[in-house]
């Protein structure tokens, strides 16, 4: 039996909020706010999920497994540029991204205003259209650790076409 032609991947990251440390990184985009996202790289949980989306669509594992947080090679490392080498490894293996939905979870900063700007950056990067990315943004109400507003965190479903 042949392999279908299409894989769905599901991706998922959150990190805490800490004082302002380095800028706070979403989708590749920077915003104005008094604090930052605590992680080894820049942290940016929005590509992080899509980087997980690929990966996890690809059957390659995870974040961890390809970029190690006590690698200190990652320290530090822009997110998009991580997500251009999970583009390899898939590539390496047949799939390409055609489609990407992703939600962040966060109570502030409101990311409504930088949509399109971070809808653009990740075109750029996975090489599809704009209308082919959906980039939403939701508060909890108040509840649980975004609710409080100790973090933030995203989720990224891609679907990848086999070569």
């Amino acid at each position: 039996m042949a392999e279908p032609g299409f894989r769905i991947g599901h991706g998922y990251d959150a990190h805490r909020f800490v004082s302002k440390e380095r800028p706070l990184i979403l989708g590749g985009i920077e915003l104005d706010h008094p604090q930052s996202l605590r992680g080894h790289s820049d942290a940016d949980v929005l590509t992080h999920a899509v980087i997980d989306a690929i990966l996890g669509g690809m059957a390659l594992g995870d974040l961890g497994r390809h970029f190690p947080s006590d690698d200190q090679q990652w320290r530090g490392a822009d997110s998009l540029d991580l997500l251009t080498r999970t583009l390899d490894l898939a590539k390496a293996k047949g799939g390409h991204p055609v489609q990407l939905d992703c939600t962040v979870y966060l109570e502030a900063p409101r990311i409504a205003p930088h949509i399109e700007s971070m809808r653009g950056k990740m075109a750029a990067v996975l090489g599809i259209g704009v209308d082919r990315i959906s980039i939403k943004a939701t508060t909890t109400d108040g509840m649980g650790f975004v609710g409080r507003g100790e973090g933030a965190a995203a989720s990224a479903v891609v679907m990848l076409a086999l070569d």
